[in-house]
This record gives structure tokens, C-alpha cells and sequence, in this order.
């Protein structure tokens, strides 16, 4: 049974990519666009509106998978640094400063880092990703 399931953990690995993207982009388009409606309108350049262009811009290409490794990468600091200085000092405990997202944000995508985007990204179909072959000289 385990072999038939590890052959679905390239695709899965993708919807995980896909699902928990698509979730942080909205958060994004709350910041930058205002969609879902919120009264959330920081000032350009504020620590919030740079997060909220990276969650858009990083969102937006965790969900095809390009250039996931680095992205993922900066998202996952990104999270953080929202953690510890927005959450970390209401409360030492996540399900009480609301911080629980903003790790799990940091670790799916810390796990992107050294998974790579799966099978159903940009990546893969331009080939930057699977088999890397060393040049001999």
C-alpha cells in the first residue's frame, strides 16, 4: 500500500503548494486590493504594505510554482518575522497570541524549500526541477 501511495506525493505535494498559496494570496489581495472588503489600507512602504506585496507577488507564483525553492524561501521568513513581532509578544502561547497560521505558513513553506514545488508547477515543466545531472570536465 505505501508504494502505491508515494506514487501520488509528487501530485500531492503540488495541491499542498497550490491550496496553502491560494489561502496566503488572499491575504495579499486584503492588504494591496482591498478584496474581501477589510479595513485594511496600510501606508506604501509600511512594514504591512511590503508584506502584503510579498504574500500577492509570492502568493501568486507559489500557486504555478515558479521559482518556488527562492520564493518559498523568502515567505517562509517573511512568516517568521510576522510571528515574532506581531504575535510572539501578546502571548507566549500561538492558539492565544493567533499565531498558529503564521507558523504553519513558515514551516509548509520551509518544506517547500527543500521539497521543491512537485510535480504540476512551472518549474517542472521548464525543468528546473527533477534530475540534475553534474557536468564532467
Amino acid at each position: 500500500m505505501t508504494r502505491s501511495l508515494d506514487a501520488f506525493a509528487p501530485r500531492m505535494l503540488s495541491i499542498l503548494r497550490i491550496v496553502s498559496a491560494l489561502i496566503f494570496f488572499a491575504h495579499g489581495t486584503q492588504k494591496i486590493l482591498g478584496f474581501p472588503a477589510s479595513d485594511m489600507n496600510p501606508p506604501v512602504m509600511s512594514i504591512f504594505w511590503i508584506a502584503g506585496v510579498l504574500e500577492l507577488v509570492g502568493g501568486a507564483l507559489l500557486i504555478l510554482g515558479l521559482f518556488t525553492r527562492p520564493v518559498a524561501f523568502i515567505l517562509s521568513g517573511l512568516m517568521a518575522v510576522a510571528y515574532w513581532m506581531a504575535h510572539a509578544p501578546q502571548s507566549a502561547f500561538p492558539a492565544l497570541n493567533g499565531g498558529d497560521a503564521a507558523i504553519l505558513y513558515c514551516f509548509v513553506f520551509l518544506y517547500l524549500v527543500f521539497a521543491g514545488p512537485g510535480s504540476w508547477s512551472l518549474d517542472a515543466v521548464l525543468g528546473r526541477e527533477g534530475t540534475k545531472r553534474l557536468a564532467t570536465v
